[in-house]
């Protein structure tokens, strides 16, 4: 009862100590001092102008005397002038069925596909992703009458000659949300966990062999393994990091027709590719 009460008179006076003066290092420190939530700490964050020290020092500093580290990135973010995170860390009822189909608004960690030609309008969707085996394939003769040298290809092998999910546009736009903001900082508790950027993902086109689909992921030799995509399956494609976590991605040329799948090139999501058909 006491903390909301604070909360309250803490709303109040905001605009006027906003108005007064920008905040810094020691204001946050007041501010959790003071017991104020995470949520309208950032919240004050992302609205007041502010002059903070982001050195190691100075973020140490924080560290110290408890600022979590959400508000903390909260400081590095509005101090590097890039695009404020939502203040709350978790979803709720009313974030979701607000804006589910804004790129800006709070998502799980995921591969969403954007289209604004929907009927309704924009609409977001995101990709569910499927598990697939590896099998090694072409070159397997080659390799034994050169005693191993020649490379055997790995392939990733999808149940199914089509994806359940189909995209109408010949480039759609996609939205990548990881758990967490910072490169290779990511846990392990969903299928989109240990990758941080779509920098560590592929996207590739798959070949139809009878009711499965196939795509290199790999070569290896007497010599030993290595990654490796076929050339002619990559699809190349551009991001843009809109905020910490949080990247859109376009791709640089219009797709074929065909059977697609995003993969992690350090196999850190467990066999999984997010896939998806063109029509």
């Amino acid at each position: 009862m006491r903390k909301s009460l604070i909360a309250l008179v803490f709303l109040a006076i905001c605009p006027l100590l906003v108005a007064q003066q920008a905040l810094n290092n020691d204001s946050v420190i007041k501010l959790v001092k003071a017991g104020l939530s995470d949520d309208l700490i950032v919240s004050t964050i992302n609205a007041s102008p502010g002059t903070y020290d982001t050195s190691a020092d100075g973020i140490i500093a924080l560290k110290t005397v408890g600022v979590s580290d959400r508000v903390i990135a909260a400081v590095v973010m509005k101090a590097s002038g890039g695009v404020p995170a939502p203040a709350a860390s978790v979803s709720t009822p009313d974030q979701v069925a607000a804006n589910p189909d804004d790129p800006a608004a709070f998502h799980e960690a995921g591969i969403y596909v954007f289209s604004d030609s929907a009927p309704a309008g924009s609409k977001m969707t995101m990709l569910e992703p499927s598990i697939y085996t590896q099998g090694k394939t072409g070159g397997i003769f080659t390799s034994a009458m050169t005693y191993g040298i020649a490379k055997i290809k790995t392939n990733a092998v999808l149940r199914g000659a089509h994806s359940n999910f189909k995209v109408t546009d010949p480039q759609p736009v996609f939205y990548f949300y990881f758990e967490e903001q910072n490169a290779g900082l990511s846990h392990a508790s969903s299928p989109f966990s240990g990758t941080s950027t779509p920098n560590e993902y592929t996207l590739l086109k798959f070949n139809i062999k009878g009711d499965t689909r196939e795509t290199v992921i790999g070569k290896e030799n007497v010599f030993g393994a290595s990654g490796g995509t076929d050339d002619k399956a990559v699809t190349a494609f551009a991001y843009t990091k809109l905020r910490p976590g949080v990247y859109k991605v376009t791709l640089n040329a219009p797709l074929q027709p065909g059977e697609y799948g995003f993969i992690s090139g350090s196999g850190s999501v467990n066999n999984r590719v997010f896939d998806f058909a063109k029509n």
